[in-house]
Formats: C-alpha cells, sequence, structure tokens
C-alpha cells in the first residue's frame, strides 16, 4: 500500500493551494463575504426576538459575527498583500 498524506497533511496541502492560487483566494473572499453578510441579516430580522430574549445568546451571536468579520478582514488583507506582490514580481520579470 502507497504512503499516502495524513487528513492533516492533506488539509494542508489544500490551504497553502486555496492561498497561493488568486482566482481560488477571491472566490473564496467573495463567499465568505457573502456568508457575513448573510449572517448580520439572520441576526437582524430573522432571530432578532430569539436573541433579545438573552443577554448571553445576543452577545455570543454578536461576538461570533465580529470574530468571523475580523478573519474575513484579515483574509482580504492578505488577498490584497498577495496580489500587490505578485504584481511587483510579474513587473520584475520584464
Amino acid at each position: 500500500m502507497a504512503n499516502q498524506p495524513s487528513e492533516w497533511e492533506s488539509s494542508k496541502m489544500l490551504s497553502k493551494a486555496i492561498l497561493h492560487d488568486r482566482t481560488m483566494r477571491r472566490k473564496l473572499l467573495g463567499w465568505a463575504a457573502l456568508l457575513m453578510l448573510a449572517l448580520f441579516a439572520i441576526g437582524l430580522w430573522v432571530i432578532q426576538t430569539w436573541l433579545a430574549q438573552s443577554l448571553l445568546r445576543f452577545t455570543l451571536w454578536w461576538l461570533g459575527c465580529a470574530v468571523y468579520t475580523g478573519v474575513v478582514m484579515l483574509f482580504a488583507f492578505y488577498d490584497a498583500l498577495r496580489a500587490v506582490r505578485e504584481e511587483r514580481e510579474k513587473f520584475e520579470q520584464e
């Protein structure tokens, strides 16, 4: 039987492939931003009364949304820095 990579190694290779491909990064970033907006809409209109019943629920929901938004913003910042680097490398090769 061939020596196959572990699940952890496979996940690392997939993540590396996504982070290095600009098209995949942008597609993933778009879906992440769409999910972020959906979470805000759900919290504001769909489960508003359920969240209002408990301070703990309200805090956890919006804290989770804030953390997710921070991660998406970091990913967008990484994408911007990576795009600048790729364009600079392309310019230097010419």
